[in-house]
């Protein structure tokens, strides 16, 4: 059932008090890796493996990501006031490859405030921005402090990611575990790239 943007807009409002801010969320996920546990209510050994991979990579991420100059005076110049809220979990690959970006273009700007919340805990928040009918994270709402308004959705994959992923299914059928680290290793080449354009539309 289709739920009412006055619905998600309050709901989004209520959810904001619940939310983390990126150091936080870092310092979260590298405790879990620590401890061999993860984000999710219900933990697994392979919700605790990625957690640990997810960790390294964001920590490289913040380290190695370049943001272009055109891009970096675009966010240095808005003059919003905007919240970019994103549901996320440690053991997900794509956001780990996505967040750094999200939280690097945050820093540049005075207006974007980042803030993250965790699925599996919020379900209600996650079924009322679905991709395709599906729980995909991660997923990134920008979200208006001035009027109130959400002003677009990205997620959960940059949109050149997204092409192959989807030519792959047109193709397989299924994304394959070979598929998945075919796409960690473009991601690697990418550099983030592909995200901080797709974000830079954004603003």
């Amino acid at each position: 059932m289709e739920i009412k943007q006055q619905n998600k807009v309050a709901l989004v409002k209520e959810k904001l008090s619940e939310t983390i801010d990126y150091k936080t969320y870092k310092n979260v996920v590298s405790e879990l890796a620590k401890k061999g546990l993860s984000t999710s209510p219900e933990q697994t050994e392979v919700n605790s493996n990625f957690t640990k991979l997810n960790d390294a990579r964001m920590r490289r991420l913040d380290k190695t990501i370049k943001v272009p100059d055109e891009i970096a005076e675009k966010f240095e110049n808005f003059s919003g006031n905007h919240t970019w809220l994103v549901i996320t979990e440690s053991w997900c690959g794509d956001a780990a490859q996505s967040i750094p970006a999200m939280n690097r273009l945050a820093e540049l700007s005075e207006g974007i405030d980042l803030r993250l919340i965790y699925r599996d805990t919020h379900p209600d928040l996650m079924d009322a921005f679905l991709t395709n009918g599906v729980r995909s994270i991660p997923k990134l709402i920008v979200f208006d402090n001035t009027t109130d308004q959400i002003l677009s959705e990205w997620g959960s994959r940059p949109s050149a990611a997204t092409k192959l992923v989807n030519d792959y299914k047109a193709e397989h059928g299924v994304l394959t575990p070979e598929f998945k680290q075919d796409l960690q290793v473009w991601y690697n080449k990418d550099k983030g790239q592909s995200i901080l354009q797709d974000l830079a539309e954004l603003i």
